[in-house]
């Protein structure tokens, strides 16, 4: 009979002590959350990859300073949103501007294929999305992408939740000036 798995807790105080194949293990564990944030924030496979990887490292280097107060699980969230967050503001920096104009398309036009004209449509929300700050993203990915509530929001990035909130609404009125949604 195998051995009741050691939980988190337990796997950090032996990474702690040394023992390497216990990180592995939390790697294991949870590289498929991390993985899956990761993804909502970058455009390929390697950029995820990336981010996973500044991830497990900034937890591996802070490890020492896991207190326990909350899962692990949680932890590792609020560093990967860090990482997700650092990501986007190095990709704002070095990111080339693209043109609206090289997406020449008309969504209103009734006579285009719903799905082209739904893939045309995502094309300019992501455009869209990439000339907003940082922050704005981080939080309009969190809130209206992952449907994170203001709260958990609140907790993963360290913001009280109204700021949260008053963050979440700026941003969408930005979003919603870059698609000049408003007169």
């Amino acid at each position: 009979m195998n051995p009741e798995p050691a939980d988190d807790a337990a796997l950090v105080a032996a990474t702690l002590a040394g023992e390497d194949d216990a990180f592995a293990e939390l790697v294991r564990r949870h590289k498929a959350r991390v993985f899956s944030a990761a993804s909502r924030f970058a455009r390929d496979a390697h950029q995820v990859d990336d981010i996973a990887q500044d991830a497990f490292l900034r937890a591996f280097r802070n490890l020492a300073k896991f207190r326990g107060d909350a899962p692990f699980e949680h932890w590792l969230a609020r560093i990967t949103v860090s990482a997700c967050y650092d990501f986007l503001r190095k990709e704002r920096r070095i990111r080339e501007q693209v043109s609206l104009d090289a997406y020449d398309f008309d969504l209103r036009d009734h006579g285009a294929d719903a799905a082209l004209a739904a893939g045309r449509a995502r094309e300019l929300v992501l455009h869209a999305m990439r000339q907003l700050s940082a922050d704005e993203q981080l939080i309009l990915t969190l809130a209206e992408l992952e449907e994170r509530p203001m709260r958990e929001i609140s907790e993963l990035t360290g913001w009280s939740e109204s700021n949260v909130k008053v963050r979440a609404f700026r941003a969408r009125q930005s979003l919603k000036k870059i698609l000049s949604l408003e007169p």
